[in-house]
């Protein structure tokens, strides 16, 4: 252990950021201070614009140029101590990724297409410790085995867009190790991964942080994620430091009514057939409405799962190609959906629970027939819908919606949100007029818990969870009988989490739909479904009740998966 009397590696004192908008200064921080230690694990908690990951960006300097940035943020390297804001670009260029480093939370932006997975964390040895090319292979393949990654000499050779976001996501923390960096500045770097391997990732930054004595800032807009790990726990909201202390203080009696909300908002085991409560329950104007109560959750009324089959799976198969001989043929296949059999049932919902890479977004894709299987069947509505030609599958559209996981990347930020909502109205000939369309979008927005003056408004004008609800209405608009929900909580804050599941439930309720919910989240997939399957490497491995898979798994696997679960 690290003795306290040792210097702080990391201080940031009074840093204040702002940025020039429209002619005024608008804060994003105020007043920050705080400090790291050698082989200490800082958590800096907040949702969504609480200014975590500007504070953790001005460390390295790589805040835009209108930003302006007061105090002092002091590195010690090696004994001599720096202040990093004081650095010109060629001093900063040499700690950046040797001495400190940053795993970013968009591992697809964060990864250059036009090179290989190896290329990219070789680059990075090459440059700052000198090894050979040889060399720098080799201990790639160390690291992408450190961090989990499956056949790592053969992920050396792959393309960003050939692996799943988790594995992408590996490839960033294996770079961001590379060099055996003194401070690590994690943000957000586990969102994209399934409990389990975020707890294998976790307690692997734990285990080097210890070995080397580096220091880590976390942050993270989940308190349950950190409770195993943290040593100290920032908390932030609205650019200030509401709250800041060791992790069994802040974890067991939180002071300030922010960070109850926090804890109170992800579902938890006891959370099923209840109203989550959302972080405005707390605080209104940023003062505590709940100070010294826990608030009681209120039931959900569900509508009752008939016994009539809205869609049938039987024995699919998707395979994609793993090789081609010289002719460009396929040769060697990779069978991402091996023999999936289930069914689900009118206002049924269906959670689908993997690790990245198991196959269930290929299933969800597979079923809108945005890919297509090698073998067997999907019956919707009594109809067998493999083999339709594009326009019978256009014409399908209608009835079969999905809300992906990225709402600004579904959304096209040339229209405004009130014609995207409209847009697939007009497609499929619903509504006699534009002013019958706008009418049912604008009812559509109000459903989704937005404003009607919010019609021309533009996606980025939108936050993450606001985005999230208009891809919702947009689904909503068609009226389908089946909605495929892929991933679509799991990039937002915990409390705009908790307001999506709580709209989802809301919604299911009104228009009777029946759907799949996929995600790596257990406790939200439990939370939301009346049944859930286990997907493991194609195959689907369990299935059964909601509180069945929870409270009592028979495969080993979902063993494990609950076991990983954050509490």
């Amino acid at each position: 252990m690290v003795a306290h009397s040792d210097p702080p590696l990391l201080q940031v004192k009074n840093l204040s950021i702002s940025f020039q908008q429209d002619g005024s200064s608008i804060p994003v921080a105020k007043n920050i201070s705080f400090e790291i230690r050698p082989g200490k694990l800082m958590a800096i908690v907040g949702e969504s614009g609480s200014g975590k990951s500007v504070t953790a960006l001005s460390i390295l300097k790589l805040l835009p140029a209108t930003a302006q940035i007061g105090g002092t943020i002091l590195f010690n390297n090696n004994g001599q101590e720096i202040n990093l804001l004081s650095l010109k670009n060629e001093g900063i260029r040499k700690l950046r990724g040797n001495r400190i480093a940053m795993i970013f939370q968009e591992p697809m932006t964060s990864l250059n297409p036009v090179f290989t997975c190896g290329e990219q964390v070789m680059e990075s040895l090459q440059l700052h410790t000198g090894l050979t090319k040889k060399q720098a292979q080799q201990k790639t393949i160390e690291l992408f085995e450190s961090v989990e990654l499956p056949n790592p000499s053969a992920m050396l050779h792959r393309y960003p867009h050939q692996i799943s976001g988790g594995q992408k996501q590996r490839v960033m923390i294996a770079m961001a190790m590379s060099c055996d960096p003194a401070l690590l500045i994690a943000d957000e770097p586990t969102t994209a991964l399934d409990v389990r391997v975020q707890k294998n990732i976790l307690q692997l930054l734990k285990k080097i942080q210890q070995q080397q004595q580096m220091a880590i800032l976390f942050i993270t807009h989940d308190l349950a994620l950190v409770n195993a790990f943290a040593d100290e726990i920032l908390v932030m909201h609205k650019g200030n430091v509401v709250e800041q202390g060791n992790r069994s203080e802040v974890l067991q009696s939180p002071a300030h009514p922010y960070t109850k909300a926090l804890l109170a908002c992800r579902p938890g085991k006891n959370s099923k057939g209840k109203i989550l409560p959302v972080v405005a329950d707390f605080l209104k104007d940023g003062h505590a409405l709940h100070p010294d109560e826990s608030l009681q959750q209120l039931p959900v009324k569900k509508p009752g799962v008939s016994e009539k089959k809205v869609l049938e799976v039987k024995h699919l198969d998707v395979l994609f190609a793993a090789g081609r001989n010289r002719w460009g043929i396929a040769n060697k296949y990779f069978k991402a959906v091996d023999d999936v059999n289930f069914s689900v049932y009118e206002n049924e919902m269906v959670g689908l629970v993997g690790e990245s890479g198991c196959g269930k977004t290929t299933l969800g894709r597979t079923i809108l027939q945005l890919v297509k299987p090698h073998s067997g069947q999907i019956i919707l509505n009594d109809r067998p819908i493999q083999d339709l030609s594009p326009k019978q599958v256009r014409a399908l559209r209608k009835d079969l919606q999905i809300i992906f996981q990225d709402p600004y990347g579904s959304l096209n930020p040339r229209i405004s949100i009130g014609e995207a909502i409209t847009e697939p109205m007009k497609v499929h000939g619903m509504g006699s007029s534009y002013r019958d369309r706008k009418e049912k979008a604008v009812h559509l927005l109000e459903q989704v818990s937005m404003d009607a003056n919010q019609f021309n408004r533009y996606p980025h004008q939108f936050s993450g969870g606001q985005r999230q609800r208009i891809c919702i209405a947009r689904a909503l608009a068609l009226e389908p009988s089946f909605l495929i929900f892929d991933e679509s909580v799991s990039a937002l804050d915990v409390s705009v989490q908790a307001q999506v599941l709580n709209l989802i439930q809301e919604l299911k309720n009104k228009y009777q739909f029946t759907g799949i919910f996929i995600s790596h989240d257990l406790s939200v997939v439990h939370y939301i479904s009346d049944s859930i399957m286990v997907m493991n490497q194609g195959k689907i491995i369990e299935t059964g009740t909601a509180d069945d898979i929870l409270h009592r798994p028979k495969e080993l696997y979902t063993q494990q998966l609950i076991a990983a679960m954050p509490s």
